[in-house]
C-alpha cells in the first residue's frame, strides 16, 4: 500500500471520528464504562492475589530438637535441611530466644503464665524455623524433614509442625479466591467486548447508505474498509486512554489514603508502578482490539452489495 493511500485512510478515519461526533461519543462512552468496570475488578484481582501470597508466605515449618542436642549436631542438621531444594531459608532459634519470643507474643496480659521461667529452667527446646520457596509444597517439605530425623539413630527431632490441616484449608481458600477473581475478570472482558462491539456496530449501521453508495460507484472493499478500520482503532484508543487515566489516578489516591491504615494491619496494596503497566497493557489492548474488531465485522456486512 502506498504512503499516500495510507495517509488518505488515516485522514478519512480521523474525519469520520470528528464528523460523527455524537456516535463517536456514544462509542467512546461505552468503551470507557465497560473497560473501567473491567479495570476495577482487574486491580481488585491483582491485590487479592498479592494478599493471598502474603498470607501463604507467612506459613513456616517449625522443627523442635531434642533437649541437649550438641552444637555440632545442630549445625549438621541445619545444613542438611538447608540443602533440600524445597527449602528457602533455615533459621536456628535457641531456647532462650524462643522463650523471649513467646513472652512477646503473649504480651503483658499473659505474662503470669511464664513467671518463674528463665535461662536456668527454660522448658522450651531449641528449634529451626524453615521457610520454603513454594508454600504449596510445605507439607512435602515437612515430610522430608521428618524422614531426615527418623533416619538418624539419635532421633534429633521431637516434632515437625507446620499447621497441618489448617494450612491445607488456607491454601484451598486462597486458590479459590484466585480462581474466582480470574473467572470474574475473564467474564467481564468478554462482556465488555460484546457490549462495545455492538455499540460500534450501531455506529456503522447509521452509515450503511454511505457504504452502499461508495460500493455502487466502484470503490473497492479495501478502499471502503480501511477508514472504518482506522476509525474503530481511534475510538478504542481514546476510550482506553480515558479509562487508564481515570483508573490510575483513582488507584494512586486509594493507595495513598489507605497506606497508613493497611500498614498497621501488615497489608500491602500493589503499588501504582506494579499495577500501572499491567492495567494499561490490558485496557489499551482490549480497547484497540474491540474497536478494530467491531468496525471490521460491521463494515463487512454492508460490503455485500
Amino acid at each position: 500500500m502506498k504512503i499516500s493511500t495510507v495517509l488518505r485512510h488515516l485522514r478519512e478515519g480521523l474525519k469520520n471520528v470528528v464528523r460523527n461526533g455524537w456516535m463517536t461519543f456514544a462509542s467512546v462512552s461505552s468503551i470507557v464504562i465497560s473497560l473501567f468496570i473491567l479495570g476495577v475488578f482487574l486491580l481488585l484481582a491483582m491485590n487479592v492475589n498479592v494478599l493471598a501470597g502474603q498470607i501463604e508466605s507467612q506459613v513456616q515449618i517449625r522443627v523442635y530438637l531434642q533437649l541437649g542436642t550438641p552444637e555440632a549436631k545442630i549445625g549438621e542438621l541445619k545444613n542438611a535441611i538447608g540443602n533440600m531444594p524445597e527449602v528457602k531459608k533455615v533459621t536456628f532459634v535457641s531456647k532462650e530466644q524462643g522463650l523471649e519470643d513467646l513472652r512477646k507474643s503473649i504480651g503483658a496480659d499473659g505474662s503470669d503464665l511464664l513467671e518463674g521461667y528463665d535461662e536456668t529452667n527454660n522448658p522450651l527446646p531449641d528449634s529451626f524455623t524453615v521457610d520454603v520457596f513454594d508454600p504449596q509444597n510445605i507439607a512435602y517439605a515437612a515430610k522430608k524433614i521428618e524422614a531426615l530425623g527418623s533416619g538418624d539413630a539419635s532421633k534429633p527431632f521431637t516434632s515437625v509442625k507446620y499447621g497441618k490441616g489448617t494450612v491445607e484449608k488456607l491454601f484451598k481458600i486462597t486458590n479459590a479466591v484466585r480462581n474466582i477473581g480470574l473467572v470474574i475478570v475473564a467474564g467481564l472482558a468478554l462482556t465488555a467486548m460484546f457490549l462495545i462491539s455492538n455499540t460500534i456496530k450501531t455506529t456503522i449501521l447509521a452509515r450503511r447508505r454511505e457504504i452502499g453508495i461508495m460500493k455502487l460507484v466502484g470503490a473497492t472493499n479495501n478502499f471502503i474498509r480501511w477508514p472504518f478500520f482506522i476509525e474503530g482503532a481511534f475510538i478504542g484508543f481514546i476510550g482506553a486512554a480515558v479509562t487508564v487515566a481515570g483508573l490510575l489516578l483513582g488507584y494512586s489516591q486509594l493507595v495513598d489514603a489507605s497506606q497508613f491504615e493497611l500498614g498497621l494491619m501488615m497489608i500491602k496494596l500493589v503499588t501504582l508502578q506494579e499495577a500501572g503497566f499491567t492495567v494499561s497493557a490490558v485496557i489499551f489492548g482490549l480497547g484497540l482490539l474491540i474497536g478494530i474488531w467491531g468496525s471490521t465485522l460491521s463494515v463487512r456486512k454492508y460490503l455485500k452489495v
